[in-house]
């Protein structure tokens, strides 16, 4: 057999090779999903997270991955999306191959650079937003920037909702997963530093509203 032909036949039995691999492995992912249901993204913790240490863009790049793991083997409150986590410090120290919890997370203490200090008579105020993935797009911790509240009521008999800024250039403090946790299009608890007035009328509009909205100002 001439070389030429020999390295016909190694290259035609490499692709065959390689085609019985993937059916393999499509078959066992076939397997998986039928033997323990559908699966979906969750955040894994790959480098050490120190208790208190708010977490950048720095820390979520290099200690954050994704994995996709059968439903039924997903703690409740596990982060489906790293931005989740931006702006929040763990309240212990978390190890590598551990699932990322909403409930391992919380605001960083005050004496952290970059939480921006109240000045007046505002306060921190904690809303639940919708929309707020827009503000992570960047890949940048948004605290410390200024935000526009914007409230859409629900239509009525008399017509359609209207939709207003309700709060504008108020300090955002911090911003992560809702009540019901991460995943996407759904709500995220957002805190903001406002004056009784703003803190009074935000409230009121999550009970009657459709939505409340955040945008950067500007």
């Amino acid at each position: 057999m001439s070389r030429r032909a020999r390295a016909a036949v190694f290259l035609a039995g490499a692709l065959l090779a390689a085609g019985l691999a993937a059916a393999i492995a499509d078959g066992y992912g076939s397997r998986v999903a039928r033997g323990y249901g559908p699966l979906r993204p969750v955040v894994v913790v790959s480098g050490d997270l120190r208790s208190g240490q708010p977490l950048g863009p720095k820390e979520v790049g290099d200690a954050l991955e994704v994995r996709r793991v059968p439903v039924r083997f997903v703690p409740p409150g596990a982060l489906g999306v790293p931005g989740d986590a931006l702006g929040l410090a763990p309240v212990s120290a978390i190890s590598p191959g551990s699932y990322l919890l909403a409930s391992q997370l919380r605001l960083p203490s005050r004496h952290h650079r970059g939480v921006p200090a109240l000045t007046g008579r505002r306060r921190a105020v904690e809303i639940s937003v919708s929309g707020a993935e827009a503000l992570l797009a960047t890949g940048a911790s948004p605290r410390g920037a200024k935000v526009d509240v914007v409230v859409t009521s629900e239509p009525t008999g008399a017509g359609p909702g209207r939709t207003y800024v309700a709060a504008a250039g108020v300090p955002l403090l911090a911003l992560g997963p809702g009540a019901d946790g991460p995943g996407p299009g759904g709500a995220s608890a957002a805190t903001l530093g406002l004056t009784k007035r703003q803190a009074l009328r935000l409230i009121a509009a999550e009970s009657f509203a459709r939505k409340l909205t955040l945008l950067p100002e500007g």
